[in-house]
């Protein structure tokens, strides 16, 4: 039962984040690969733009199911969790293994998961973590689900142009396993949140062609040479960097304030901040614009580059495994990106 009295004190049935298990391709991408391959960019100056040196590939037979189901037996392997006792799985994911069915069914199958488990998919990119965790505490504390599988995976690097410097020294592909579960307490373990969408935003994140809107064709995937050197095809990933940026500084103090004033908290009582794994020049940025001490604030993506809807849970599951998050800590998470959309959350971890 959800509510249950202990002597005067009310005790509530609230999600928490039960483990975390990440997940990156074999193949490496680094710097001085792209140096030797792009030619006019060293790769000490990727460094400087990005603050990524190194940045993980799928295989060419490897999709986002394949990435989602070794992170997610990983974290079977590591908790000695019963997968039987999952009964929820949410798969988060733009860069589906079809266009039907779900790729969700898929995951479930090859996890070997109950059939009476719920599966869906979640169509969010960089802010589609945060979105999960919201659906997996509503599953848990609405009394639907006891244990929550949310997993994350993308393959943009199916998506870019090897010539299109913009995007390829910054994206990489991986996957992470979050496990979200029902534990007796007397607050909130996970939340509140703060979500955003401005659709205003579609075009500066996009790939033109592939859906009904713009069918794939030949001549969609003829590349072209850009006003800036680069070069795509409307089959590839577009980003409007200067656009995003500007997106990002306007969108993300707001949202940050905004969850504060919802938890009745102030920045000092936050223990550590970890934002969307973008690049590394806009999060000096944007914690130079909220003063954030750096002590304070996560910056992971020096080895595995921006993974988009799991660089929150992998970052977070590399600070848990470092000693940085303990228990009792309050740690304040903001995702940003393709949409425009956004998502903040806070969470005390157990």
């Amino acid at each position: 039962m959800p509510f249950w009295n202990r002597g005067k004190k009310v005790v509530v049935n609230k999600a928490t984040i039960r483990a975390i298990a990440s997940y990156l391709p074999e193949r490496e991408l680094t710097n001085d690969d792209l140096e030797r391959e792009l030619g006019d960019w060293t790769a000490e100056k990727i460094f400087e733009k990005t603050g990524i040196r190194s940045r993980r590939v799928a295989a060419d037979d490897e999709c986002a199911s394949d990435l989602g189901v070794k992170a997610a037996e990983r974290l079977f392997e590591e908790t000695a969790f019963d997968r039987s006792q999952i009964d929820y799985l949410i798969f988060c994911t733009q860069s589906p293994d079809y266009f039907m069915p779900a790729t969700s069914c898929l995951v479930q199958d090859r996890l070997r998961l109950p059939t009476s488990c719920g599966a869906i998919d979640l169509g969010q990119g960089c802010s589609g973590w945060v979105y999960g965790l919201s659906v997996a505490k509503s599953l848990v504390e609405s009394g639907v689900a006891r244990n929550v599988l949310l997993i994350t995976a993308e393959t943009y690097s199916k998506f870019v142009n090897p010539r299109d410097r913009s995007v390829r020294t910054i994206f990489g592909d991986g996957a992470a396993a979050t496990l979200v579960s029902g534990i007796a307490a007397d607050g909130d373990l996970v939340g509140p949140f703060v979500f955003g969408t401005d659709g205003r935003g579609v075009e500066s994140i996009v790939i033109p062609a592939g859906g009904y809107r713009m069918p794939m064709t030949d001549a969609a995937r003829v590349p072209k040479e850009m006003k800036d050197g680069n070069w795509r095809s409307d089959a590839n990933i577009y980003m409007n960097g200067p656009e995003v940026f500007n997106f990002t500084l306007r969108v993300v103090p707001r949202a940050v304030n905004d969850l504060l004033a919802r938890s009745e908290q102030n920045m000092d009582d936050v223990d550590l901040f970890i934002f969307h794994q973008a690049n590394r020049f806009m999060l000096d940025h944007l914690r130079a614009k909220l003063s954030i001490p750096a002590e304070k604030f996560c910056l992971d993506m020096e080895w595995c580059g921006n993974t988009t809807s799991s660089s929150i849970p992998i970052a977070l599951e590399r600070a848990r495994a470092a000693g940085i998050v303990r228990p009792g800590m309050r740690v304040l998470m903001v995702a940003f990106g393709v949409g425009y959309s956004w998502a903040a959350a806070m969470m005390r971890a157990a």
